[in-house]
């Protein structure tokens, strides 16, 4: 059976974001993640994670000012240090938070010419150097492929991009943070994909398209998947990074099979 984690970021949003670990346990998840920890003490999330029995799977490093537009700063030229000091305070958070993953928010970038050549020789250089801080602390980097309907500008958004960057830096502590809704809109053939990409896969999230939201609640058949992955040896986390389309209680009766408590009297 997948081990499922909750998104903390676009669910539970019923409960003031101190609650939402507890309700997350509440409701069945032992994993939890979320986009940005840095608005909190690292300590309170700590305990709070610890209170709720909950393992803290994946965060992501700072991505620069995501309120006004930036996704990301890996790729963007004249913003190494800013970059490189981030990775410094994603470990800070990750070691308090005792989490392995820290996902490498690439940023945004020009869709051709010399100056993305820039952009993604910045990338690679910044990914090398974060993959070596995190090699220090027994941490894994993740590179996330993002669709660019949601995302216009972002400088991944395949994974054939990420696969053959992984090749090239050879830091065995990088891997790609397979999300199946992105790949699902700029791939499709996730089984497949999935078979591909799974030698270097370090996360796995979902979503259903169009509208992101639960496995139950879209075009894909994720009965179907979830079964796939599972049987093909993957032992990391499936994370749940949906929109409910109501109550996020309520939409979990698709979970019900993974442990899952759509009927919590939260």
């Amino acid at each position: 059976m997948p081990k499922i984690a909750a998104n903390l970021t676009m669910m539970f949003n019923e409960f003031p974001f101190a609650e939402r670990i507890a309700a997350a346990a509440q409701a069945g998840f032992k994993g939890v993640e979320y986009l940005f920890p840095y608005d909190y003490i690292k300590e309170d999330l700590a305990e709070w994670n610890e209170a709720a029995g909950v393992e803290q799977v994946l965060i992501n490093c700072p991505a620069g000012d995501w309120a006004n537009g930036d996704r990301g700063t890996a790729c963007i030229p004249g913003r190494e240090n800013e970059f490189r000091d981030g990775i410094g305070m994603a470990i800070e958070y990750a070691k308090a938070l005792n989490c392995p993953r820290i996902h490498l928010v690439a940023g945004l970038a020009p869709a051709a010419g010399s100056e993305r050549t820039a952009y993604e020789d910045t990338y690679r250089a910044n990914i090398a150097y974060a993959g070596d801080e995190l090699k220090k602390h027994g941490m894994i980097g993740l590179l996330e492929t993002l669709n660019n309907r949601d995302v216009p500008g972002f400088l991944i958004n395949n994974s054939s991009q990420v696969l053959a960057i992984l090749e090239e830096l050879a830091r065995d502590n990088l891997k790609l943070q397979f999300d199946v809704y992105h790949v699902q809109i700029m791939e499709g053939d996730i089984c497949r994909r999935f078979d591909t990409c799974l030698g270097q896969i370090g996360h796995v999230q979902i979503a259903n398209p169009p509208l992101r939201h639960e496995p139950d609640n879209g075009e894909l058949n994720y009965e179907y998947i979830l079964k796939y992955i599972d049987d093909s040896g993957y032992d990391g986390w499936v994370a749940c990074e949906y929109l409910p389309a109501g109550n996020t209680i309520s939409g979990l009766k698709w979970g019900e099979a993974y442990g899952l408590a759509p009927n919590s009297d939260q």
